[in-house]
């Protein structure tokens, strides 16, 4: 997803759940969902894995991104769902 906008900042982010660990050459993969869109907000969640044997090695329930304009202000960015790019073409 994208906001079209170079202006995003990091509002809150919740307690990190390290549930395992990663080694010196593991391949990991981090997973994002939107799972929350408000006016100028943008609610995520992250898993990050281990790609090979697919164990979590850590969540974050939340983080708020917010969407700012120019002048440094909260601007609404205009999603209420996540778009594929596939689709905007």
């Amino acid at each position: 997803m994208q906001l079209e906008n170079q202006k995003v900042v990091t509002k809150y982010i919740s307690e990190i759940d390290f549930k395992s660990s990663a080694k010196q050459g593991d391949v990991i993969e981090i997973g994002i969902d939107a799972i929350k869109f408000g006016k100028a907000s943008l609610t995520l969640c992250c898993e990050v894995r281990n790609m090979r044997t697919r164990e979590t090695i850590i969540t974050i329930s939340n983080i708020v991104m917010v969407n700012i304009g120019p002048d440094g202000k909260v601007l609404p960015h205009g999603k209420t769902k996540v778009e594929y790019v596939k689709d905007r073409l």
